[in-house]
């Protein structure tokens, strides 16, 4: 830690320069907020299933009787063991908004290309309580560009955060979040997609973080995590941080 220790005035000087800049942060915040909700939509006109813990459901069943439908692509692919460690952490953060989400018309549910048994298992490990369904055998991970062939793979890029990037920087499943609009004449509309760190300020640890006085404290993005269960077994850099 290397900050210069200063009087009060001093300090408080440098804060309302930044808070100067955090209204402006705020205002472009609002700017994009408007910008997103007067995107246009595109209408979903295939037919998607997947493995539920109450039988098969369409897309337009996973809405629970809302009109809005938010997915989270959980990476968390067939063969895999465990759910990726970064969709694990920001899974941690939604039991809580589901009765505020719900009440406002919103239904939030997981997707991932596991199996159910899988999902159920792990799901179950982590504590959670939102829905979670699967989409093995479906194209909707691969319509929705957060999973990837083999064969894609190895073209040497994929399609992914709406541009082709290299597959040195992919892997077989890729998170996501996509939000769906069901209209009274029962049509559905893919309004708002976001990958890689463009939902990021729903993590709300890392809102808290970025006003701790180590920040967020990690040598690449996200590298301080680890599954909630799994933090004991890290070993204690220094007591604080036990």
């Amino acid at each position: 830690m290397t900050n210069p220790v200063v009087s009060r005035e001093e300090w408080l000087a440098a804060r309302k320069s930044l808070l100067a800049t955090e209204k402006e942060e705020t205002r472009l915040r609002d700017k994009i907020r408007a910008e997103r909700q007067n995107l246009p939509w595109v209408k979903v006109d295939k037919t998607y299933t997947f493995d539920t813990t109450a039988g098969r459901k369409t897309l337009d069943d996973l809405f629970d009787g809302r009109s809005q439908l938010m997915i989270y692509h959980f990476m968390f692919g067939p063969d895999w063991e465990a759910g990726c460690t970064g969709c694990s952490f920001l899974a941690d953060h939604i039991d809580g908004t589901l009765p505020h989400l719900n009440n406002h018309d919103v239904t939030f549910v997981a997707v991932a290309r596991a199996p159910l048994d899988k999902i159920a298992a792990y799901k179950s490990r982590m504590g959670w309580k939102f829905p979670w369904v699967s989409s093995f055998g479906s194209d909707f991970n691969y319509d929705f560009h957060v999973s990837f062939t083999r064969e894609e793979l190895e073209s040497g890029e994929v399609f992914y955060n709406f541009s082709n990037i290299s597959a040195d920087k992919a892997h077989d499943e890729l998170p996501g979040m996509s939000a769906f609009y069901k209209a009274e004449d029962g049509s559905i509309y893919h309004t708002y997609s976001d990958y890689a760190r463009g939902g990021e300020e729903i993590l709300t640890t890392m809102m808290i973080l970025d006003r701790a006085p180590k920040g967020r404290n990690e040598s690449s993005t996200m590298s301080f995590l680890k599954r909630h269960d799994e933090y004991e077994q890290a070993p204690k850099a220094h007591s604080c941080c036990a």
